[in-house]
């Protein structure tokens, strides 16, 4: 037996002496920072790749200040390439915009088949309990649904066509309001809402505009559960021009013709006359343009920031377990988004009401607005992201290609763009 396992032997010892020496040059591969990226990042089962906390100035920062500085042309190394390089493959496997249009990953399968991309391992039981979740959300739940749905729409039409025939009394007000908040509330109860309100002795107020982030259409619903608001937005055909007609005939909302819709300055001077009469509703306006998965907030338009009235931030946040709230315009029509939320087993979130905020002195309207929205994000926890929503659709633009070269250059050169300049 040992003239047996003793060629074994030294076959073992010398490929754990060979495994050693990888490890001894590995480290100093890594204590070199030519190969500083094969330390930082590295990608996850769930393909989600984990970063470090901080901003791209603070590690190149870190980094440079690990090593011996160079003795003439500032802070840059050759091997400063690597880093960036890391930082693109990063962007090019999951960079943090497009992710933010594509439905929230889950930690666990809720038994939806549209959230089933990374769990595809089923057994006999868990498939007998889907089974029965599938009878119950669409033999029971959905037929119910269906049926609330359209008697809040029907309801919210008649409503408010006879509450538009009142004369301008402060009753009419009062019915306006309260049709609309039951019509809501029948509609919610549609979708299976569960809703928390916190905070409520920060609602907004007349006179005043509510900037929320922006997930879906049932946004609205959600909001106007617990309060009225003033609606802006384009004017639509079809369906949706009966339900706004006839919502204009009780209440005063601010709809746009697609050619009006272009013009800032007609459109800013309308929302200024809105909230310049204090007996009118306030205004519900979402800033970012377009719906976000609900994990971030993206960049706020600064057009309702500009107008000089109290703003109202509003937080939602709903919770992905029971179904998926993001609605991807660009993959779903209204009515297959629709349906989807009636089929899923409920729809649960959370809202929060912030406190009032004026634009202070000496901060411009694009200060403004990156103000409320990190308060929004903070709040909902949510991440704060610079860019614009529009990039659903929109290419980049070139003045932001040349602002980001620019900080690139900045960070590349580091200390000897001051040196150069004494």
């Amino acid at each position: 037996c040992r003239c047996v396992i003793a060629p074994f032997n030294s076959l073992i010892c010398s490929y754990i002496h060979n495994l050693k020496r990888y490890e001894q040059i590995l480290n100093q591969m890594i204590t070199f920072d030519c190969f500083v990226f094969t330390r930082v990042s590295c990608v996850c089962a769930s393909g989600l790749i984990q970063r470090e906390d901080g901003s791209m100035e603070k590690e190149l920062g870190e980094l440079r200040r690990s090593r011996p500085k160079p003795p003439v042309g500032g802070d840059f190394t050759l091997s400063d390439c690597f880093y960036f390089t890391r930082k693109g493959i990063e962007s090019i496997v999951e960079d943090e915009v497009t992710q933010r249009f594509s439905s929230e990953e889950l930690v666990s399968w809720n038994l939806l088949t549209r959230t089933n991309n990374d769990f595809q391992y089923i057994s006999l039981k868990l498939t007998l309990v889907y089974g029965l979740g599938i009878f119950v959300r669409y033999c029971i739940l959905a037929p119910l649904r269906i049926t609330l749905a359209c008697i809040g729409l029907t309801w919210l039409v008649i409503g408010t066509s006879a509450v538009g025939f009142l004369p301008n009394w402060r009753i009419k007000s009062w019915l306006s309001e309260w049709v609309h908040v039951m019509c809501y509330r029948i509609c919610a109860r549609g979708l299976s809402a569960a809703i928390r309100y916190h905070n409520r002795e920060n609602k907004p107020q007349k006179g005043g505009i509510c900037v929320a982030n922006h997930t879906s259409p049932i946004d609205i619903v959600i909001l106007c559960n617990d309060g009225c608001y003033a609606m802006v937005g384009q004017v639509h055909g079809g369906l949706m021009g009966v339900v706004q007609r006839a919502m204009e005939r009780s209440c005063p909302h601010v709809w746009f013709e697609r050619a009006e819709m272009k013009d800032r300055h007609l459109v800013t001077k309308r929302l200024k006359d809105h909230v310049n009469d204090k007996k009118k509703l306030p205004i519900l306006i979402f800033p970012e343009g377009t719906c976000i998965n609900n994990t971030s907030v993206m960049m706020f338009k600064k057009g309702s920031f500009e107008i000089g009235t109290t703003i109202y931030p509003v937080a939602i946040k709903y919770d992905p377990k029971f179904g998926d709230a993001f609605w991807n315009s660009s993959k779903y029509s209204m009515v297959s988004y629709l349906l989807r939320m009636m089929t899923s087993w409920a729809l649960v979130c959370n809202v929060w009401y912030l406190p009032a905020m004026h634009q202070q002195q000496g901060e411009d309207a694009v200060q403004f607005a990156n103000r409320v929205k990190s308060a929004i994000a903070h709040q909902g926890g949510l991440v704060d992201l610079q860019w614009d929503g529009g990039l659903k659709r929109a290419k980049v633009k070139e003045t932001f290609k040349e602002w980001e070269q620019k900080k690139y250059s900045n960070m590349v050169v580091g200390d000897d763009s001051s040196s150069n300049s004494d």
